[in-house]
């Protein structure tokens, strides 16, 4: 059995908390969830949900490229929405990112996300 192997990357925001950007077992990858996070800077990219929703799927494109995989590779999504009423918005830029192949997803409606982000997308990816 290979052991978990953690995922860092600066092209993503640094975790806020006791937690990986990433983890490596065997052919699976685990994300945690990405926020909309300038991983240079450290501040918050919220001018629109749209905006922020591009932003957090680049950081979790980073993560996936830093592990070897890409947005191909993704087999499971979950969309956290502080906000149900930006789901249509947040469609259209998720689109943009998995237009070739359509993983499995969730969208779940929260109270609130850390660091007053909007929109936290979170994927499993599984490489051959």
């Amino acid at each position: 059995m290979t052991p978990a192997e953690p995922i860092f990357t600066p092209d993503a925001p640094k975790p806020i908390g006791p937690y990986s950007q990433a983890i490596r077992s065997g052919e699976w990858l685990f994300c945690s969830g990405q926020g909309a996070m300038d991983p240079k800077t450290g501040t918050l990219v919220n001018d629109n949900v749209s905006v922020e929703a591009e932003q957090t799927l680049k950081n979790l494109g980073a993560v996936l490229r830093a592990a070897g995989f890409d947005y191909r590779d993704v087999v499971k999504v979950t969309i956290f929405l502080v906000d149900m009423k930006d789901f249509a918005d947040v469609n259209v830029v998720y689109a943009k990112y998995f237009d070739e192949v359509k993983p499995a997803r969730s969208t779940v409606a929260v109270r609130g996300l850390p660091l007053g982000i909007r929109v936290e997308i979170e994927a499993i990816a599984r490489k051959k």
